[in-house]
């Protein structure tokens, strides 16, 4: 079997920083939406508005198991690193695949959120276009 050193799981320190970062960023966007979002529906309960909502809850939802996922593969990736240091390599290298599965699982969910982010610029595109459309047409 293939024997870990310490500085192999380091190396993920500086990705899973940045991708948690990220995370975050996007997370407190969704927190500045959902506050816009709340007032424009208590003025007018559009079906838009009521979309929009569904879908950020949706996306929300997601952002947050990216970051479990992710700040789970980041302790695990210490777990490894002790693991190393008190000499229990064979455990070490189950450990680390796991938060390698984690990082994985976390990567996808955002590529899922990316998706879901799309479908919800293209609900308000389609809005956009029907009002133009009915403007163009009157």
């Amino acid at each position: 079997m293939v024997e870990l050193t310490l500085i192999t799981p380091t190396f993920l320190f500086s990705a899973i920083s940045l991708i948690l970062l990220a995370f975050t960023n996007r997370f407190l966007s969704y927190a500045q939406l959902v506050r816009n979002l709340k007032d424009r529906y208590l003025e007018d309960h559009s079906a838009l508005t009521h979309a929009q909502i569904l879908n950020l809850r949706k996306r929300l939802n997601i952002t947050i198991n990216m970051q479990m996922f992710g700040v789970a593969s980041l302790l695990l990736c210490v777990v490894t690193m002790l693991l190393i240091y008190i000499g229990l390599h064979t455990l070490s290298l189950f450990v680390f695949g796991l938060a390698l599965t984690l990082l994985i699982i976390s990567l996808c969910l955002s590529v899922w959120e990316i998706r879901i982010s799309a479908q919800s610029l293209d609900i308000y595109l389609s809005d956009m276009e029907e009002k133009a459309i009915s403007l163009k047409n009157d």
